[in-house]
């Protein structure tokens, strides 16, 4: 998120103004993950957005704010479009702001709607808003092994405690997920424990009993900007890779930029657009 923030700033250099068209071309700069794989699939073309947006300033009497997240001055629209991410964080009950949020926000409110046929709505929202099946390669990754005294894996005593922490923080269905995980001789489930109270979670080979496949897992929202998250990713990732795995699915994964960086891992291309 902070390059699309700084590449925006760059775009709007000569119009002296930070508007949503220059997010939409900040997003569409960028060449990896669900951003690169839209850029790909939709007809838009960076340059014709420029002078879209130029022609726009010359005709335009937009009023600017500045904005503690910028460093040039913004407009009310930019500013809308942050706050409407900012919901959709919430209420995926997340602590940043990502590109999804952001790409939804810049659908949701209408403020590029005239840049973008209902083709590119189409593969935007479905491409960009949604979790996305990653996958990681294990084979040449090397798993640092810090946070041996906070992870480790669960046993029979764990059971009651972290399907309680599960409902509590996330979802039934993950619960009934980790029900069917604990059925195995050795359930490849760990928990991250903080003053003897769970305060994450993450498992594989748990979901419908698929193979190389990582998740679900969770962390307590007051435990998420600690690396708590990534020290039980690895956890369960290195074990992965001790057992034979050369690749590791990581389903439905929604902060995709976490894992991009936490362990290199890419989006699954869709198909079917």
């Amino acid at each position: 998120m902070l390059r699309i923030i700084k590449n925006a700033e760059n775009e709007a250099t000569a119009d002296k103004v930070l508007m949503p068209i220059h997010l939409l071309i900040a997003c569409l700069q960028e060449k990896t993950g669900l951003l690169g794989e839209i850029s790909l699939k939709c007809e838009l073309k960076v340059s014709s957005l420029r002078a879209l947006a130029s022609n726009g300033m010359e005709n335009s009497t937009t009023d600017s704010k500045k904005d503690l997240l910028f460093n040039v001055p913004v407009s009310k629209d930019v500013q809308l479009v942050f706050q409407e991410a900012a919901i959709c964080m919430k209420n995926y009950n997340q602590v940043f702001v990502n590109e999804g949020h952001l790409l939804k926000a810049l659908l949701t409110t209408k403020v590029i709607d005239q840049y973008l046929s209902e083709e590119d709505k189409k593969i935007i929202l479905n491409l960009g808003t949604t979790s996305r099946d990653m996958v990681a390669h294990l084979g040449e990754f090397n798993f640092p092994l810090a946070g041996a005294n906070i992870v480790r894996r669960v046993n029979n005593n764990d059971y009651s405690s972290l399907l309680q922490f599960v409902e509590a923080n996330f979802s039934s269905e993950w619960s009934q997920t980790l029900k069917d995980g604990f059925l195995a001789d050795a359930p490849s489930i760990y928990i991250a424990v903080a003053d003897e109270e769970i305060i994450g979670f993450a498992a594989f080979d748990v979901y419908k009993g698929r193979k190389c496949y990582f998740g679900p897992m969770g962390v307590s929202k007051s435990n998420r900007i600690k690396g708590v998250g990534t020290l039980l990713l690895h956890q369960c990732l290195r074990e992965m890779k001790e057992i034979g795995y050369e690749y590791a699915i990581i389903g439905g994964a929604g902060p995709i930029e976490f894992y991009e960086k936490a362990c290199h891992a890419v989006v699954i291309p869709h198909h079917r657009f």
